[in-house]
């Protein structure tokens, strides 16, 4: 146990298993209040159960944490209201909101259907927003009230979501959006004393256990791709230690943290009047020429995933 997050109340949505799971019992070994956010449904989005949460409740409790298990959808309106409501009627305030929730419909673009596209934005994008706007709205008003404010938000995107991933249109969207969201966030939110950052994770857990399966612990005993190994930074992001870093993008994996370089401008060219499509053939290439190429697209040829 160490006390780096002592008295703070944090919600973690998809809290249930793999990333979510690791880091409510980080938050909790730090001293943090936990609330446990989980749907309980299947990594596909169907299904549904309270038990999942409830276990990882007992788990911290049987480390004499302190931890509340909540069961609604955070891509709804109201289940996001009534989850941000679980933690101040519960702790009496809310600190941290850690945005986790996320499951796969993989397919390629031309096999991609309507439903599966809609499914896995709503549940991504939206259930971040959903809770965001739920907890920010909140932290506006005890600022507003003249009482001290120190929030912060953590969410999730993904590689994916920075160069995009074969197969999975719906969720590299998702994710690019949540990177954004991110940054407007961060803006809106600095003169309320509110951070918003966001993570891009490699982990095991049941969204990635294809893609990693294959790689085994080194000989040394440490797993590189343990879920656990991503959660001191969103640990430390949720600690008031934090409070000057926002707007920022980290990858982290194993043993690695990341500071992502988003889109910036790069070569120009300005003729100071209407180019002629004609004339823009080399006027392109040159701009192309004087600039890194792109990150390939992971699953695509050239790609190291």
């Amino acid at each position: 146990m160490n006390d780096l997050c002592a008295g703070r109340v944090v919600i973690v949505t998809g809290a249930a298993r793999g990333l979510g799971r690791a880091h409510a019992l980080a938050f909790a070994q730090a001293g943090a209040r936990v609330v446990v956010n989980d749907y309980g449904v299947g990594l596909d989005g169907t299904g549904a159960s309270t038990s999942p949460a409830a276990e990882v409740v007992a788990e911290i409790k049987a480390l004499d944490g302190d931890a509340v298990a909540n069961v609604d959808d955070v891509a709804s309106w109201n289940g996001a209201a009534q989850l941000v409501s679980t933690a101040i009627e519960t702790y009496g305030r809310l600190d941290v909101l850690v945005n986790n929730a996320g499951f796969l419909r993989d397919r390629m673009l031309v096999n991609l259907n309507e439903d599966e596209w809609d499914a896995v934005v709503r549940v991504h994008l939206k259930g971040h927003f959903a809770p965001l706007r739920h907890a920010s709205t909140h932290w506006r008003a005890e600022a507003k009230a003249g009482r001290p404010v120190d929030a912060r938000v953590i969410n999730t995107s993904s590689g994916a979501g920075l160069q995009g991933s074969v197969g999975q249109g719906n969720y590299s969207a998702a994710k690019a959006g949540i990177a954004t969201l991110t940054l407007v966030a961060a803006a809106e939110l600095a003169r309320y004393g509110i951070t918003c950052n966001a993570i891009a994770p490699a982990a095991r857990t049941r969204m990635t256990e294809h893609t990693f399966t294959a790689m085994a612990a080194p000989t040394d005993g440490f797993d590189a791709m343990a879920p656990a190994n991503v959660s001191p930074l969103v640990v430390w992001l949720g600690s008031a230690e934090s409070r000057d870093v926002t707007g920022r993008m980290f990858e982290v994996d194993g043993g690695r943290i990341t500071v992502a370089d988003g889109w910036r401008p790069g070569p120009t060219s300005d003729k100071g009047a209407r180019w002629d499509p004609a004339e823009l053939g080399p006027v392109v290439r040159d701009l192309l020429a004087h600039t890194q190429p792109p990150v390939p697209v992971y699953g695509s040829s050239g790609s190291l995933a």
